[in-house]
């Protein structure tokens, strides 16, 4: 990942916390909530992998290609999951699409950052003043990578808005579908992340 480390070394611990909690959460629940949770799970120890900073952890030559296939797989099987369910909704209720294509678009995400890592490393940014050049070349298709940052954005502010509580639901307290709503936001907002830093 590009960017300050500091960025890269966060990013890493909560997409670790959040894949790990996701992966927790395969153990209990109706059979299609072990199927969402281990999707989570799949994109959040990914996004952990793929948020290491470079100099720390240079997965290349053969990480990203193997990080393509395995999101790859992931991004048909969801895609096979969603023409199955088409009607399924999203687990707050919000919005008719599917859970199984949000998982799809994100596995997508996924293979193409990885792609983009399969480059070459950027060239140490050249030095003004002392200071290192703030920016790098970027990775990547700019329409791809505009398109999918979109798609996130308006994803992260639709999983806000699920997560205000409502006065029926706010007295009942928090439950699992809430913390598991907050791990997709943190997901989401990771996502963001490592899309603008490509």
């Amino acid at each position: 990942m590009h960017g300050p480390p500091l960025a890269g070394w966060l990013l890493m611990a909560l997409s670790a916390a959040v894949g790990t909690y996701c992966l927790w959460g395969t153990r209990a629940g109706a059979a299609g909530e072990r199927r969402a949770a281990g999707g989570d799970a799949l994109m959040g120890l990914g996004m952990a992998v793929m948020a290491v900073p470079a100099p720390a952890l240079d997965i290349r030559p053969w990480g990203p290609a193997a990080l393509a296939v395995v999101f790859g797989v992931a991004a048909l099987r969801s895609l096979g999951r969603a023409r199955r369910h088409p009607g399924a909704r999203t687990p707050g209720g919000e919005g008719v699409s599917s859970p199984h294509l949000h998982h799809a678009v994100g596995a997508f995400a996924m293979v193409y950052m990885s792609l983009a890592m399969a480059g070459p490393p950027a060239p140490p940014a050249p030095v003004h003043g002392g200071h290192a050049a703030a920016g790098h070349q970027p990775a990547g298709a700019p329409l791809l990578t505009g398109l999918l940052l979109l798609y996130f954005a308006v994803y992260v502010l639709r999983s806000v808005r699920g997560l205000v509580p409502v006065p029926a639901v706010a007295a009942g307290g928090p439950g699992r579908p809430a913390v598991t709503n907050a791990c997709r936001l943190s997901m989401g907002i990771g996502m963001l992340t490592m899309l603008v830093t490509m």
